[in-house]
Formats: C-alpha cells, sequence, structure tokens
C-alpha cells in the first residue's frame, strides 16, 4: 500500500466561522485574516494505492461551478486534482473507488464534472462511496446547510449508477452529545480501511481510518480540518450540532494520543499531518509534518 496526498488547491472562508466561539484576538495568530476576516484553507485529497485499487478519499471543491459562486471562496493556487494526479502517472479513469467523508461542496465538488452540456461523475470507472444516513441528510437537507449541499455535485452520482452505501453502526446515527467511543466500521473497499462515524459537523460523516506501515492514519475531514482545532472549544460555526463535536473530540483525542495515531488534515493551509500526546489530562500537538515523514 501506498498513500499520495492530493492538492487540489486552496480557497478562503470567514476566520469566525471557522473558529466559532474562539476569539479573533487568539485565532487570527494561528491562522491570519485578510482585510475581508477571510483564511487562507487547503483542499487536501488522499490517494491510497493497494494492488489494482486507486481509493480517492474526497475530491475538493471542483471547477464546474460559476464565477459569481467562485468569487466567495476566492480558489487559488497551481494544483488541481486532475493535475496532482498527473504527478503520480494517473488519470480520473484509473481511480476504482471514490470515498465521500460528507457531501458538503468543498468536499466532493470534484466528483462530478460537466460536459458537453451535461452533469457526469468525473471518475467515470469507480464506485462511489457515501451511506444512506448521510445522503439523505444531503438530499433533504435543512435550511441551515442547504448551500452546502448542492444538488448538482450529488444527484448525477446516484443518476450514473455508481454510487455505493457503506453500512453505519446504530450508534452512529446519534445527534446527543456523548463522549463514547466512535463507532467504527470495517470496509468492503480493502483491507486496512475502516471507517469511523461523527455527527456533529454534519449528520454521519465518515472518517476514513487506514492502517499503513503498522500505524493508523486517521482522515479528520471537517471534524478536525486543522491543526488549530485541536483545543475542544475550537468548534466551527458550520458544525449543525457543536456539543456534538465536542463530545466527539473529547472521545477521539485521548484515544489518537495512547495510540499515536497520525492525523491527517483536509484543509491546514501548512499543516499536513500531526500526531497528538496527553500531558496533564489536556490534548497537545506532539509532532508535525507530511505524513511521509510520520509513518
Amino acid at each position: 500500500m501506498k498513500l499520495h496526498p492530493i492538492d487540489t488547491g486552496y480557497f478562503k472562508l470567514d476566520g469566525g466561522a471557522m473558529f466559532g466561539v474562539v476569539p479573533k484576538s487568539i485565532w487570527n495568530k494561528l491562522n491570519p485574516a485578510d482585510d475581508n476576516n477571510m483564511c487562507n484553507w487547503a483542499l487536501r485529497c488522499l490517494l491510497i494505492e493497494d494492488g489494482n485499487k486507486l481509493v480517492l478519499i474526497d475530491t475538493g471543491i471542483g471547477n464546474k461551478q460559476d464565477d459569481k459562486f467562485f468569487s466567495h471562496y476566492y480558489l487559488h493556487g497551481d494544483n488541481t486534482l486532475t493535475s496532482s494526479l498527473a504527478k503520480l502517472g494517473f488519470t480520473p479513469s484509473d481511480i476504482t473507488d471514490v470515498v465521500q467523508t460528507h457531501l458538503h461542496f468543498d468536499h466532493c465538488g470534484g466528483s462530478v464534472e460537466r460536459k458537453d452540456g451535461k452533469l457526469v461523475t468525473a471518475f467515470p470507472n469507480a464506485t462511489y462511496w457515501s451511506n444512506e444516513a448521510h445522503w439523505d441528510w444531503a438530499v433533504h437537507p435543512n435550511d441551515r446547510e442547504k448551500a452546502s449541499f448542492l444538488k448538482e455535485n450529488i444527484l448525477p452520482i446516484r443518476e450514473s449508477g455508481q454510487l455505493k452505501m457503506v453500512s453505519v453502526p446504530d450508534t452512529g446515527s446519534q445527534l446527543q452529545p456523548s463522549t463514547a467511543p466512535l463507532p467504527e466500521q470495517p470496509s468492503e473497499i480493502l483491507p486496512g480501511l475502516s471507517f469511523r462515524f461523527v455527527n456533529g459537523h454534519t449528520r454521519a460523516m465518515m472518517l476514513p481510518q487506514i492502517r499503513y506501515k503498522d500505524r493508523t492514519i486517521v482522515y479528520m475531514a471537517d471534524l478536525l480540518p486543522s491543526v488549530a482545532h485541536i483545543p475542544l472549544p475550537y468548534v466551527m460555526a458550520y458544525d449543525m450540532f457543536p456539543l456534538v463535536s465536542l463530545g466527539e473530540k473529547k472521545s477521539f483525542l485521548p484515544e489518537a494520543a495512547e495510540n499515536q495515531y497520525i492525523l491527517f488534515f483536509e484543509h491546514d493551509p501548512t499543516t499536513e499531518c500531526c500526531t497528538v500526546q496527553e500531558i496533564d489530562g489536556r490534548i497537545k500537538v506532539a509532532k508535525t509534518g507530511k505524513l511521509e515523514e510520520l509513518v
């Protein structure tokens, strides 16, 4: 097995929204905002190469939206999903599986493209993976979250016939605050890949967990969008259920410290991965670096 971080560019989001109740006087030292209060964030995906399998985790924001849409998010950077795959010698047609941690536009926008005026899947030979609880949540969105669930990113996947669903453990649908262990589900996609389920950011978000070189790598999606979000109160205002997110962090982080998990960040603009440690009852960053440096 080989793991390849995939750079699909950068975008900007409001710093206050990204750090919730944490004051700007504090978070601005961690990710300095521009004059519009916007902070820079990565759109980092992960490719798993294992035998004849090429499993892509999330697909970035894509390029099919109009100029007005992109004007809100200030896309920038030299790399795209396609160009980053090409640097590894792969094309979209080579991808065998696409794992959608959740269906917010900045995580799944690259899953569908516009070709000859039609919306089609960007990975024609891939199986796309979601779960029924999250899919139903996304296609029947609440008023607060519907701006993140764009039909053009979601419905063409099911229409293509390429969609399959991961089973969610019964406890994976909890929407009440809890510090119980995060539910885990083995994957049928390939050995060594399983999913943890969290509900604070959005219903039934999947965190891929990978056994790699005798280490466990956890793709944090939006439970921990960056290394700056490791302290417990640092919960995004975008989260649907902030107290659930808080409980999920309180459950997961001590486990990550005890087992020396490598945390892979989708949105951190500078830090690809880290490990954590527990000191005097508090979780602290232990080491940071690129995935290949920490394994």
